[in-house]
């Protein structure tokens, strides 16, 4: 035995080193062939590499909440209801290189959504990366005095998934929209964007000095993309995740 785990190491089989003692009682209190035993094994270094790249994705990601499509809060009132999550859930869109515009009020749970979907992606093996728009343009200076500017441009391009969070929140630049329209480009049907804003489409036009390169951003983005607007409510999505309870208690003494 101490063999077999020695060249499970070697072979960095981890998944199939962890389980093999609860798999060899299984097999012999079950009876297992050997075909039986060589799948469950097999399948359990599948699954131990499968979930250890998800989390690798996860954190190469850079989300800034711990979402899930699961623990999202569908609401018709804030135009998102559960069938649109389950069809979010299937990455559908994906596979035919479409975008997701959510849009709508702050707070609404955009950016929320964003990143369940993003973490739908990376369980699924799935490259995603979360970009605020206001770091966007400060991570492209420092790529470019690191003297990574190329390669960062070309994973910007490349990557599966990319979100791109608070869109428009000041007016972009001549040399800003043309990094832009640079990275749209590059990912043109080859992978998918997911943009949330606080903008209807109909205004993006506003958000650019220069409407030439705005207009062909925009027929980047828009014409491909699955546009879903988060309506109005009392509350802010924020304030279903506020603390349930204090950390000292009203009736605590003082002094």
């Amino acid at each position: 035995m101490k063999e077999v785990l020695e060249n499970l190491n070697r072979l960095k089989m981890t998944g199939l080193r962890e389980g093999l003692d609860y798999r060899l009682k299984e097999a012999i209190k079950s009876n297992l062939s050997y075909q039986e035993f060589l799948l469950l094994i097999l399948e359990d270094e599948v699954l131990y590499r499968s979930n250890r790249r998800s989390e690798m994705l996860k954190r190469r990601a850079k989300f800034k909440d711990q979402a899930t499509l699961e623990s999202f809060e569908a609401d018709p009132k804030r135009g998102v209801t559960k069938s649109m999550v389950k069809q979010l859930q299937t990455l559908q869109f994906m596979a035919s290189f479409e975008n997701i515009v959510l849009y709508g009020n702050t707070g609404a749970g955009k950016s929320y959504l964003a990143q369940a979907i993003g973490n739908t992606a990376c369980h699924s093996g799935r490259e995603a990366m979360f970009i605020p728009m206001n770091y966007l343009f400060s991570q492209i200076k420092a790529a470019e005095k690191s003297g990574t500017y190329l390669s960062f441009l070309k994973r910007l391009g490349q990557i599966p998934l990319l979100i791109l969070d608070d869109f428009g929140l000041k007016v972009y630049t001549h040399q800003e929209a043309t990094l832009l329209y640079q990275i749209l480009e590059d990912r043109y049907q080859k992978g998918s964007t997911i943009i949330t804003t606080q903008s209807k489409p109909e205004a993006w036009m506003d958000m650019f000095e220069d409407p030439v390169i705005a207009e062909s951003i925009i027929d980047r983005i828009l014409p491909c993309s699955h546009q879903i607007e988060f309506k109005a409510t009392a509350n802010s999505y924020r304030v279903n995740h506020k603390p349930k309870k204090p950390l000292i208690e009203n009736d605590v003494r003082k002094g």
